[in-house]
């Protein structure tokens, strides 16, 4: 029987406790579809500290090996099968999976997952529960392990190579085979058999003058991987079956000049984003995403920073297909935290474990360019010790990433002082936000620096909503409204969407900026106590905002894509 993978969301229940109650038995539970984020249907209650449990019953036969896949469960996990507890997992971004075969009987099993919020953890709207995608997956004792495929490809004289490493589970010679596919058609194959001694096969291909990905021209391969038993009575025998997304592209970052795909010069014209979807909260839905994105593409946006957490699968599957350069986050802390009840309680008995299965999930994409190990980090400002941790990330990411399919880096509000800057010296890739007058500085001091502005604007601004007069600067008024003037300009932020636009272009030797932020999300409502923060260029309804346009008469070409708004700017 062929290994595979089914989609695990349908037939779900759900229940909510408060945080003393140890069982799930006298709970009532209501049945649901994941994902599901269970904060967001009492929006005058976004941040209630419970227990979300979850519930699901299914028939198989134990005659297989068996695991649930989480992409990604928000926060502080624990997941039972018919009573026994077989894993847990802290973080509520990163993808994770448990072998539960030995918890399993022939006929109905039951799966439990408990899932603890305790507010406040996060500095923005998180959203709580099974919010991505579970997959159920079933393996014979020869497999290839879960994200076991690691990709690598690079220009050579006549063509390219493409190096495949094959993680692998097996109790016989296999044979591992891998054929590579532009729009179905097969443009080259090879094949090796391994011995059961052997967990790692490592194969190439060449290409000849393949069509590159590119921001404009995000042109895709496929590499079907499969394993097949080598015995002479089952050969040939098909075991397992794997695809995986191939770009060929060269991305060049240059502390003088700036970022080179494909040897063209480009400036990202990039957005952070957190991951909620507005008024479906953190559910993940692929089709709401899309045309976030489609949206944002039509601005003019190349670039995605996942701020400030692990993106969901579909994200990096997007980027990939529509075009965009991805800057990957991973944490907003490390050991000293932002909120009582963080990811920093976690930490360290957990940071190892998130970062291998961040960058062996993701590490393929030909859109990733970069790793982030942090946003505003306190350790690195504070003491050595946020050294310590940023070669220790550096060192943790090149273990599953040696062929630097991604460069490390680091968004930093810290880059005046001492700590952070040294910090910035380990990875050379460093990311200012809010600190664009820094640039020409330490560029002079620290020539080796590729920098780019992680974080810009923060400029708030409500959509159709006009503070007069324009010259007086208005941040808060009581309709607790902000100006689309641009006029409403917070104490760390930029003046207005122009200057964002002007520093950028004035400095060659940046890589580009990603704006705070493309769409308005949940949380940070500054500068009210309201639900949702005014820093976006389109709204949570996803209706654009003045702004938005100021960006795109910049990053589109008027010879291709003309476009006309009109709109206030004072009297």
């Amino acid at each position: 029987m062929l290994n595979k993978q089914i989609l695990f969301n349908d037939g779900w229940e759900f229940a909510k406790s408060r945080l003393d109650v140890a069982e799930d038995e006298n709970l009532s539970f209501e049945p649901i579809d994941l994902p599901h984020d269970w904060l967001i249907y009492d929006t005058s209650n976004l941040y209630e500290t419970s227990i979300g449990w979850y519930r699901k019953t299914f028939h198989c036969q134990r005659n297989r090996q068996m695991f649930l896949y989480f992409e990604g469960i928000y926060m502080d996990s624990s997941i039972y099968v018919n009573g026994q507890f077989v894993g847990e997992w802290k973080n509520g971004y990163s993808s994770f999976e448990y072998e539960i075969t030995n918890a399993l009987v022939d006929g109905k099993n039951e799966i439990v997952v408990k899932v603890v919020f305790q507010a406040p953890n996060s500095r923005w709207y998180s959203g709580a529960g099974i919010y991505r995608n579970v997959w159920l997956k079933s393996r014979s004792d020869h497999y290839i392990e879960s994200d076991g495929i690691y990709v690598s490809t690079s220009e050579m004289d006549g063509g390219w190579k493409v190096e495949v490493e094959t993680e692998l589970k097996v109790a016989n010679d296999v044979i591992v085979s891998h054929q590579l596919l532009y729009k179905g058609k097969v443009i080259t194959t090879t094949a090796e058999q391994v011995s059961s001694t052997n967990q790692i096969n490592e194969q190439s291909l060449f290409v000849v003058n393949p069509k590159l990905w590119s921001v404009n021209e995000p042109n895709l391969y496929e590499l079907e991987t499969t394993l097949s038993l080598a015995d002479e009575n089952r050969q040939g025998k098909l075991l397992e079956a794997v695809s995986t997304t191939v770009g060929f592209r060269t991305v060049q970052l240059d502390s003088q000049y700036g970022l080179f795909v494909n040897g063209e010069k480009v400036k990202i014209n990039g957005v952070c984003e957190h991951h909620d979807l507005g008024a479906l909260g953190a559910a993940f839905n692929k089709t709401a995403l899309k045309r976030r994105l489609v949206i944002l593409k039509d601005m003019g946006v190349n670039g995605i920073r996942t701020a400030h957490n692990m993106p969901a699968v579909e994200l990096m599957n997007l980027a990939d297909e529509m075009g965009f350069l991805v800057v990957s986050e991973a944490f907003d802390m490390w050991e000293r935290p932002k909120t009582k009840y963080d990811y920093a309680r976690f930490f360290k008995d957990w940071a190892y474990k998130d970062v291998r299965s961040w960058v062996r999930r993701d590490r393929n994409h030909p859109s990733l360019i970069m790793w982030s190990i942090g946003n505003e980090i306190y350790d690195t400002h504070a003491d050595e010790r946020g050294q310590e941790i940023t070669k220790q990330f550096m060192e943790y990411v090149e273990e599953f990433d040696p062929k630097q399919n991604g460069y490390v880096t680091i968004g930093s509000n810290y880059m005046p002082w001492e700590n952070a800057q040294k910090c910035a010296d380990i990875v050379k890739v460093a990311g200012y936000n809010y600190a664009e007058k820094y640039y020409e500085k330490h560029h002079e001091e620290y020539p080796d620096w590729i920098i780019y502005g992680s974080e810009t604007s923060s400029v708030v601004q409500s959509r159709g909503v006009y503070h007069f007069p324009f010259e007086q600067s208005i941040l808060a008024d009581d309709n607790e409204q902000c100006s689309s003037l641009g006029n409403s300009s917070t104490s760390w932020g930029a003046k207005s969407a122009e200057a964002c636009i002007i520093a950028e272009r004035d400095t060659p030797f940046s890589l580009g900026q990603f704006l705070w932020t493309g769409f308005d999300y949940i949380g940070e409502p500054t500068p009210y106590h309201t639900k949702n923060s005014y820093f976006g260029q389109i709204d949570t309804a996803t209706f654009k905002k003045d702004a938005y346009y100021i960006y795109q008469a910049e990053w589109t070409d008027y010879r291709t894509r003309p476009m006309v708004h009109i709109f206030l700017l004072g009297f």
